[in-house]
């Protein structure tokens, strides 16, 4: 066994992905197929507040916000979101270009000795009952305990599993840009017959050039004789446009796999779920399931938890996708330039001047108010906790703080010495502490302080009551071993 664990592609899910597996301690190498960690053009253009948090609960947040520009990012369809008033740290989003953002969060993986094994492409796989054989393009093989595969749209990974991947086909297709003009355009966005168009300034004398095709349906690279007439169809001229550094294609085709797992190989960020890049929630969606998945897949190859609980991980994941797929679609349609349309969507940009509505789509998306189904009990069960500030016999510290090592934390805001932690003891995590103040969630609001509260990893809680509650050890059980 070469590694526990092969992670295919290192964008930012796969990333995410190797650096949670590493803080448990699994054997984790990335394959990748570009020779470095350059990525031309912008591709995502920032973090929504969730993303922000998961950062920081591995104590990482300040390298991107140290880089990127705090802003007002959560919009509906152009309708900004305003989510100042958020019960936050980080009632905000990130501008951060992506190639930023994987520049910063390949530098943490590296720290994390992760091995990176690069320009090599996944051909195909071969698993049985103790592992998977990998296949590589330089003609060699690896073998791991598990495969996930976080490599795009157009899984290599995916398709060898025979995941299937429903969804809608495309019906608006968008070329993206950085490139230079002989010419000076008309900045700004325009809408017109056939859809949406930009030109932005951009560092160095680029341009910044998004244009919608008149005819969907390309399925070969884009050119720049492509881009010219795009440009040409929609203004007369091209701009004397020339030299780009950056050039690609996306449409608002919809799709999701079927199922994040197929035995021991499973799927992460795109490679499970592509949709319209509007409203920013690709990457930040994929960064999330890195943070879902990762300690139950280290669990499971540490023995310590059974197989079984890889079946949350779809279980929890897909239907959050579904739901970002179900409002990209609805954004993709209300910024049609169709006139019925746009009566519609001022009828939406009025109600979401309404308080209420307001918060409810803030809340979708910028990730704050996701919530797995964990069954009945307190209103914060499987939901995020928020990150509150505790004085501990160790000093003040925060939740956000206590979860940096990525272990789950039994944490207790009553007496101490009510419960015996001691059968999970080596990976649970008891702290005995104080919180003055309210608790309050995004959209859901304030919300009753229970006596104790078990977070699993990924900050979201997995039980909440009092120490003496029979549910504690089936919930230790059921999510640690």
């Amino acid at each position: 066994m070469e590694a526990d664990v092969i992670v295919v592609g290192a964008g930012p899910t796969g990333l995410m992905l190797a650096g949670e597996l590493r803080l448990a301690g699994i054997d984790v190498a990335i394959v990748e197929r570009r020779a470095g960690q350059d990525l031309t053009g912008s591709r995502s253009r920032g973090l929504h507040s969730r993303t922000i948090e998961v950062l920081d609960q591995r104590g990482i947040a300040d390298r991107f916000l140290s880089e990127g520009q705090v802003a007002q990012v959560a919009g509906f369809a152009g309708t900004r979101l305003d989510i100042s008033g958020f019960p936050t740290r980080h009632p905000y989003g990130l501008a951060l270009l992506q190639k930023d953002f994987e520049r910063i969060l390949a530098g943490w993986v590296d720290e994390l000795h992760v091995p990176m094994h690069r320009e090599r492409d996944v051909t195909g796989f071969v698993q049985d009952a103790t592992g998977v054989d990998v296949q590589l393009s330089v003609g060699t093989s690896m073998r791991a305990g598990y495969l996930v595969g976080c490599d795009g749209g157009r899984s290599v990974v995916r398709k060898a599993a025979g995941i299937e991947f429903p969804g809608w086909e495309p019906t608006t297709s968008t070329l993206i840009a950085e490139v230079h003009l002989a010419e000076e355009p008309q900045w700004g966005v325009h809408d017109d017959a056939i859809g949406r168009h930009a030109f932005s300034k951009l560092e160095g004398g680029l341009v910044g050039v998004l244009v919608t095709e008149r005819h969907v349906g390309h399925t070969s690279e884009p050119t720049l004789r492509d881009l010219s007439e795009a440009l040409v169809a929609v203004w007369g001229t091209d701009y004397g446009v020339h030299s780009p550094t950056s050039l690609t294609r996306f449409t608002d085709m919809a799709r999701q796999a079927a199922a994040y797992r197929a035995g021991r190989v499973l799927l992460a960020g795109d490679a499970a779920h592509v949709h319209y890049p509007v409203g920013g929630q690709g990457l930040n969606t994929g960064v999330q399931d890195a943070v879902n998945l990762g300690w139950k897949l280290a669990q499971v190859v540490n023995g310590t938890s059974p197989d079984s609980l890889l079946d949350t991980y779809h279980a929890e994941r897909h239907p959050v996708a579904a739901r970002v797929l179900r409002n990209t679609i609805a954004q993709t349609l209300l910024i049609n330039p169709n006139d019925y349309v746009k009566t519609l969507g001022d009828v939406i940009t009025e109600l979401l001047t309404m308080e209420e509505p307001r918060r409810r789509f803030a809340g979708m998306i910028s990730g704050l108010d996701i919530h797995y189904d964990l069954g009945e009990g307190h209103p914060l069960l499987g939901r995020r906790m928020p990150d509150l500030d505790l004085d501990t016999a160790d000093g003040p510290t925060s939740v956000f703080t206590l979860l940096h090592d990525a272990r789950p934390v039994l944490l207790n805001l009553g007496e101490p010495g009510g419960f015996d932690i001691s059968p999970w003891a080596n990976r649970v995590r008891l702290v005995d502490a104080r919180h003055h103040g309210g608790w309050e969630l995004p959209v859901l609001g304030e919300v009753a302080a229970p006596p104790a509260v078990l977070i699993r990893p990924d900050g979201h809680v997995a039980w909440a009551g009092d120490l003496t509650d029979p549910e504690l050890p089936r919930a230790l059980a059921r999510w640690f071993g």
